[in-house]
């Protein structure tokens, strides 16, 4: 196959759609030597911040001389950013040479078993363990989960650690109506006796992490309780036991990276006796460098996109531009998909200079037409963008949903 047509084929299994479960995970990496069994890796779940999470532990195992496999979704601007190693995405090449691997398996399961036909992710999920587990061995694979965590494609391999960093209503119609639900799903990938780190303080998600985590007899590690960070993401303190690191500063605005940082450094210090290169130092390096697409990323000195896609997102967004950009006219665009709650999105973004909604090229955008009638529309997105001036006391924000960053976002790079 060409690449065109690797890309083709596995776009052509979205009409499978979504399937939770396991059992066609765990019958094609059967017939394919079971790759996953050879991985040390880090499963990161939640609803919020799995990406930047991840994003910063393999900033950090890099830094400190790893070679470190990245599993993400969706991506910003390249399919192969979704398999990653060391930040690189991987060869065009060798995204061909797996799917030459993969397709006989994939055609076969619906022939051969009861199972149906492998979703889009599923074939994804399964192209990453082969590569990570066979073609491509690394040190250490950091896999965020797709949607939940207990039916997820990827609980098929047993972690060295669960990272979450929250639990958020977003796809209830999948994981359920109620936190307690949803952290059910979440906290399902959960082996016996891994450590669980996170930063959730609800109380009926603390139940269900309490309840699950004495059951597997799995150590926990609950941000500000088991261990501290205080400050801002310009300098804060983080504190575990007698580990101290101080004046700590991240690339990336926002208190939520903050807690997401300490996530991450939390779980490093854990592996550390099995990562011996990894020392405080690699650890501030690592931190200060991180950067990750579409999140919180200034494009221009004056123009940020965010892909803040449900309420708990954009809430966090609200906070970063009230207490970092306080002195700033604030302009909000945005645009999402048909699965969100609209309209609590927007009226938390209501309350800066402007919000204009808009629309974008993808299958459940959510039509012009369908946003609430007090909100100024613009057909085009690259109209609100072509107009964004250099007045250092105005701040020009995209947000919403992630595939609609990533437009924005080639658009941008296309015309700068």
């Amino acid at each position: 196959m060409t690449y065109e047509e690797t890309l083709d084929w596995i776009h052509g299994q979205l009409k499978f759609g979504i399937k939770p479960g396991v059992k066609r995970m765990e019958w094609m990496l059967n017939e394919l030597g079971n790759p996953q069994k050879k991985l040390k890796g880090i499963h990161v779940v939640g609803t919020n911040g799995k990406g930047s999470t991840t994003n910063y532990l393999q900033n950090i195992f890099t830094t400190a001389g790893y070679e470190v496999g990245t599993f993400t979704s969706p991506y910003i601007m390249d399919f192969r950013e979704r398999i990653s190693v060391n930040g690189e995405m991987i060869s065009k090449e060798d995204l061909v040479k797996l799917a030459e691997i993969i397709k006989p398996v994939v055609d076969r399961l619906p022939l051969e078993t009861d199972l149906k036909s492998a979703t889009e992710f599923e074939i994804i999920t399964t192209m990453m363990f082969v590569y990570f587990g066979q073609m491509h061995p690394v040190d250490i694979a950091v896999i965020e989960a797709g949607l939940g965590g207990l039916h997820d494609s990827t609980n098929v391999f047993t972690p060295l650690a669960v990272v979450c960093p929250s639990i958020g209503l977003d796809h209830q119609n999948i994981l359920g109506n109620t936190y307690r639900e949803i952290a059910t799903q979440k906290v399902g990938v959960l082996k016996k006796g891994v450590p669980f780190i996170f930063a959730e303080d609800k109380a009926e998600v603390m139940e269900v992490f309490k309840e699950t985590s004495e059951k597997l007899s799995c150590p926990t590690y609950q941000l500000n309780k088991d261990f501290f960070a205080f400050g801002k993401s310009s300098a804060f303190d983080f504190s575990y036991e007698d580990l101290q690191l101080s004046a700590v500063q991240l690339a990336m605005p926002g208190q939520h990276q903050v807690a997401n940082a300490s996530l991450a450094m939390m779980t490093s210090f854990l592996l550390a006796p099995a990562f011996s290169k990894i020392n405080l130092e690699v650890i501030r390096k690592a931190l200060a460098q991180a950067r990750w697409l579409g999140r919180t990323e200034l494009m221009r000195d004056n123009l940020m996109i965010d892909g803040a896609h449900n309420d708990e997102s954009v809430a966090v967004l609200v906070d970063l531009l009230k207490t970092d950009y306080a002195d700033k006219r604030v302009h909000i665009l945005f645009s999402a998909i048909d699965t969100k709650p609209i309209d609590s999105m927007l009226k938390q973004l209501s309350e800066f200079e402007s919000l204009t909604v808009t629309s974008f090229d993808y299958p459940n955008a959510v039509a012009l037409e369908n946003y609430p009638k007090c909100y100024p529309k613009l057909p085009h997105f690259t109209d609100w963008l072509d107009k964004v001036n250099e007045r250092t006391e105005e701040l020009f924000v995209v947000t919403g949903s992630l595939y609609f960053i990533s437009q924005v976002r080639t658009y941008l790079l296309n015309t700068d």
